[in-house]
Order: structure tokens, then sequence, then C-alpha cells
């Protein structure tokens, strides 16, 4: 007898929350990307995770994710790779030859890479702006004051490519301002994809108009004692 796939349970509890959640906000739940975060977590889990149908997969940092995707890409080729952490710029070509989606455009820099290498291969993954929305110090992402100015210049670079924002609200605060903040700036852009949301706040997301959450731990359990 087959042994059960817990991670196939986890897939569809987290599925039932999204759907219920959609459905409360009066939203077809097929409108809602499911990303499940693997950071950490090794090949076996994630390729339990894709046998049981799931297909995008948040990653933070580049060199794990090129340590496990690229031969569960070959096993599983309808999967994708969403980078949600940071991208260095000096790593930028792996990242863009890797990466379906990198939902961390965040800087001008990057963004130069990025469209030389576009210039260069002839495509382009598809890309996010992150928006630091609660203006933090310590956090990643385009300061709110500057996000228009950095949209329009990513829509002109990169067309088609750029689909959306990302965002990621201050802890232990009410996230409903920030996503309703975060929505704004992409329909003023016309752009339909908003990255918001996670393990615990990612039903408030999809109320707010959230079209891919971000989870992990429901889905994979804690991460390894051994992760830093």
């Amino acid at each position: 007898m087959q042994k059960p796939n817990p991670i196939a349970a986890n897939l569809a509890s987290v599925q039932a929350r999204i759907d219920a959640a959609a459905v409360a906000a009066r939203r077809d739940p097929a409108e809602i990307t499911l990303v499940a975060v693997s950071k950490t977590h090794g090949q076996g889990p994630i390729g339990a995770a894709m046998a049981a149908g799931q297909i995008a997969f948040g990653e933070n940092r580049l060199q794990e994710a090129m340590n496990k995707f690229p031969p569960l890409l070959l096993q599983y080729p309808l999967a994708r790779l969403h980078l949600i952490g940071r991208v260095q710029s000096k790593k930028a070509l792996e990242a863009f030859k890797l990466a379906h989606m990198i939902e961390t455009l965040d800087r001008p820099r990057l963004s130069d890479v990025l469209a030389k290498y576009a210039d260069s291969y002839g495509f382009c993954p598809n890309l996010l702006v992150q928006i630091n929305i609660g203006d933090e110090p310590q956090k990643s992402g385009v300061p709110t004051a500057e996000a228009d100015a950095f949209i329009r210049e990513s829509k002109r670079r990169f067309g088609d490519a750029l689909l959306g924002v990302m965002c990621i609200p201050p802890v232990d605060q009410d996230p409903t301002p920030y996503f309703r903040k975060t929505v704004a700036i992409a329909e003023a852009h016309g752009l339909p994809v908003r990255s918001m949301g996670m393990s615990g706040d990612f039903e408030i997301a999809i109320a707010e108009g959230a079209t891919h959450v971000r989870v992990g731990t429901a889905i994979f359990g804690p991460r390894p004692a051994s992760s830093s």
C-alpha cells in the first residue's frame, strides 16, 4: 500500500482556506495562486508537493534554489520557481536563467542588469516590483514615495514581463491598510498581479485583492533545525 503523502494533505488544507477566503470576498478562487514557500526544505518534500499537483514554489536564497530545483524542474516541467528573496546584482544572471518569476525587483541597479540580459537573450522572466510598503529601513523594496516612478520605468524597460507588485507588511500591525495601499498602486499602473499575504495573514490579503499568496510552514512544516 502506498504511504499517504502528508504534504498533499497540507496543500489541500491550505487550498481549502484560500478557496473559502475567496468565496467570502466574493472572488473566484481560481484567481488566487498559492506559492508554496519551500526555503530550507529539501528536494524530497518539494517533489512530494509537485507530485501532488502544486505548481508555484517560492525560494528566498538563489544558491539554495540552484542546488535544489534544476532536477525537479526537469521531472516536473509544469512547476514554476518564484524567487522571493533579494537578488544580488552580481547573481542576477543565475536568477534570470533559473526563475520563472522574480518577485523582488527593488532597485535601479538590478533593473539595469536584468534589462541587459533581457536584451542579450531575447526573453525575460516575469517580474514583480517589491514595494517596501511600510517604509521600514531594515526591509528591501522600493520606498513608497519612489514606487510610481520606478514602476513606470520598469514598465518601459520590461513591457509585459512586468506583471505586478509584491509587499511584506510590517510585523505585528494590522496588514489591511498596507494591502490596500499595495493594491491601489498596482491598479494605478494597470498591473494585474499582487503578491501579498503569508501564512498568518493570507486570508486578509485575499479579501483585499491578493492574486498570489506565499505559504510555507502550513505546507512543509517547521523549517529544519539546522537552518539559519
